[in-house]
């Protein structure tokens, strides 16, 4: 009996199945939240935030009992071209880091409960080098997403999502560029480095060598993306079925759900952005999803550590959202 390969158009299929905001709990979150005691100008983001989690949770009062962080990890082809700092071989290491719990990502999520999932994908069978082609096979690519979708269980608030894997801001930038257009400087950190130089090239190849490919943003996931990109799309698809609100790291993993907003905008609505990356790529990439990032510490790490921090902002605003008092409890009325 032949072996059935999985095909990109299922997950095509599935696009149609999404669900899309629960506007009953949006408008008693919004209800609740103008009946609390609160002077000037309010909660501002806080505020937002809790509605937000209410919305697509489904559910008023919103949770934030049980996060999950979750980080992919994969390798790249483009890494044997010889560039500083793209060293496969730290994937694998970083993620023995994580699993023994020395990393950022492990304190930042033991101090809000969440449960910590680190998925190594294929470490020694890195992606082809995407300047000579696809970088992945339909089968391959349907898997990885496959494996992403199937790394989501029910009954978590939050999914927070990292990245980790050398290579994978190439990855991200040639994404960008393919989807988004412009030249590939507006996609590389660029500057007096030579090695930025080299990435620009390197971005401009593989989308010129592979523009045959990109019939939809899911052939252009396939021809520029990664294992672990692949997942974080299917991730970020299994969490919108399970009504699952979802905080996306950096510029990896914006970039990776870009290939969604490229299909419908409005797919990306379940998604905040945790934070902002150093250099314009990310500036640039959020302007394009209309995202706002919430934190901006000038980190250049990915790896889920500003998506785990962000659980504290989001647990915060659930406190405040279900714990105040109202204004006529506090005598504020009138």
């Amino acid at each position: 009996m032949r072996k059935l390969e999985p095909r990109l158009d299922e997950v095509r299929a599935l696009l149609r199945e999404m669900p899309g905001p629960d506007l009953s709990a949006q408008e008693a979150a919004e209800a609740h939240q103008a009946e609390l005691a609160q002077l000037g100008g309010g909660l501002g983001r806080l505020k937002d935030l809790a509605v937000w989690l209410a919305t697509w949770q489904g559910a008023q009062p919103p949770r934030m009992e049980r996060p999950r962080v979750a980080v992919f990890a994969a390798n790249h082809g483009i890494a044997a071209r010889g560039l500083p700092d793209l060293d496969p071989e730290m994937t694998a290491r970083m993620v023995q880091v994580y699993v023994s719990g020395g990393g950022a990502v492990n304190q930042l999520a033991a101090i809000v409960g969440a449960d910590l999932r680190v998925y190594e994908m294929a470490l020694d069978q890195p992606t082809a080098d995407f300047t000579q082609g696809p970088a992945m096979s339909e089968e391959d690519c349907a898997n990885a997403l496959a494996y992403g979708m199937m790394a989501v269980e029910e009954g978590f608030d939050v999914m927070a999502l990292g990245d980790l894997g050398a290579g994978n801001d190439i990855c991200a930038a040639a994404l960008c560029h393919a989807l988004f257009g412009g030249e590939a400087a507006d996609w590389v950190d660029m500057g007096d480095d030579t090695d930025a130089e080299r990435q620009r090239v390197l971005v401009a190849e593989a989308v010129a060598a592979n523009r045959a490919a990109f019939d939809d943003p899911f052939g252009v996931l396939q021809a520029l993306g990664g294992l672990e990109l692949a997942a974080i799309v299917g991730a970020v698809l299994a969490c919108r079925l399970g009504r699952i609100p979802v905080v996306l790291d950096g510029f990896v993993c914006s970039a990776a759900a870009a290939v969604l907003y490229a299909v419908e905008p409005h797919l990306l609505d379940h998604c905040v952005v945790a934070q902002r990356a150093q250099g314009k790529a990310h500036d640039h990439l959020l302007s394009k999803l209309g995202k706002r990032p919430l934190l901006d510490l000038e980190m250049r790490s990915g790896e889920g550590v500003g998506a785990a921090l962000a659980i504290q902002l989001l647990q915060g605003a659930v406190a405040c959202h279900n714990g105040m008092a109202s204004r006529r409890k506090a005598g504020l009325e009138g």
